[in-house]
């Protein structure tokens, strides 16, 4: 029996598309090693996004592929992945602690972009990233509620606020620094120095994405967030009805306005399910989103059930993702941070970073 050659390993690789960067492992030069010894294939990939939880079903899937070619020899596979920092707009400064910042927009309240910023940002850490959040919301935060620490206030070190940790993520949100019933009765000016100094005078450690749970509309703090911090995605959260679109394309105007690439849309409260019968009704509409996603060419990243366990979840302060890891339930929550994750690193890099400074 002839042993493969790692040019056939590589050809046959080439016929393996990852199913959310849709390109194969060869385009994308995730191949770091090919070796053949005795009866065995060795290989070692490196992906461009966090793959921590599709590990097993990655080494299965690719192994079947060879196995179909050399059914003789057994598959050695090595997976790892390695997250870049990527370009952001124009003639804004980078932050050192983040290689990545992703906002979370909707144009309208009420169509849960909180609930899917929270689970966003869990579902990235689960995958293996190391991830931040701030509540950007000064009027009416929800965050510290959400991870279950509302209760808690953060402490000062050195001048600097501490974020608060919660299921593995940093956060911060003005929340942690008034009662939770207070009103904020403060002007566009204020709120939008409130917002640069939560982020800029919070003692964050080292992550590879900060999401940016943003306050519904397009104004004062959306133009802060656009114009002074370095944004590598935005990601537009809808739901199917008219009205809702109507703002959430307004967002889109205004990304790209100022130059900030929409990584794509998730429509929300796309059907509702009867926890009796299991019927779905689409009680919003149908195909809102995706209809706006061809409009503008952006990728529909995400369709999620309207389901009162989810609500209930958010409000005890265990979000879905954290509650139920491994439900169907939680499936679209981790199949969205997956898109989202992936549609940023075929986004081009940020090579400034890593050229050293000269002195």
């Amino acid at each position: 029996m002839i042993a493969p050659l790692p040019s056939q390993v590589t050809a046959v690789l080439g016929t393996f598309i990852d199913p959310f960067l849709g390109q194969d492992l060869v385009s994308l030069k995730m191949i770091q090693e090919i070796a053949v010894h005795g009866q065995t294939i060795g290989l070692k990939l490196c992906f461009p996004y966090p793959v921590g939880r599709k590990i097993p079903e990655l080494k299965q899937s690719i192994s079947d592929l060879l196995i179909r070619h050399w059914p003789d020899y057994h598959v050695s596979l090595q997976v790892a992945w390695k997250i870049r920092r990527h370009v952001v707009q124009k003639g804004v400064k980078l932050k050192s602690a983040f290689k990545n910042i992703i906002a979370v927009a909707s144009g309208k309240g009420g169509v849960g972009k909180s609930t899917v910023a929270v689970n966003l940002a869990l579902a990235l850490h689960g995958m293996g990233a190391r991830v931040a959040l701030l509540d950007a919301d000064i009027y009416g935060p929800s965050q510290p509620r959400m991870l279950g620490k509302q209760h808690e206030k953060a402490l000062t070190r050195d001048k600097k606020l501490m974020p608060i940790l919660s299921f593995g993520i940093q956060s911060i949100s003005i929340g942690y620094l008034i009662e939770e019933q207070s009103a904020m009765i403060w002007r566009g000016p204020m709120v939008s120095s409130a917002l640069q100094q939560l982020l800029n005078e919070t003692a964050w450690q080292e992550c590879d994405y900060l999401i940016i749970d943003l306050p519904p509309g397009t104004g004062d703090i959306q133009l802060t967030m656009a114009q002074k911090i370095p944004i590598s995605g935005a990601v537009i959260v809808t739901t199917p009805q008219d009205i809702a679109l109507i703002d959430a394309k307004k967002a889109y105007r205004m990304f790209e306005k100022v130059e900030v690439p929409v990584l794509g849309v998730v429509e929300n409260m796309s059907w509702h399910e009867c926890t009796k019968c299991h019927h779905r009704e689409a009680i919003f509409g149908e195909g809102g989103a995706q209809y706006m996603c061809d409009e503008f060419n952006v990728p529909l990243l995400a369709q999620l059930p309207l389901l009162s366990q989810v609500r209930e979840q958010g409000d005890n302060g265990v979000p879905i993702v954290a509650a139920e890891p491994d439900a169907d339930i939680a499936k679209p929550y981790w199949d969205m941070a997956s898109q989202v994750a992936a549609k940023l690193a075929l986004r081009e890099v940020d090579l400034t970073a890593a050229i050293p400074v000269l002195i």
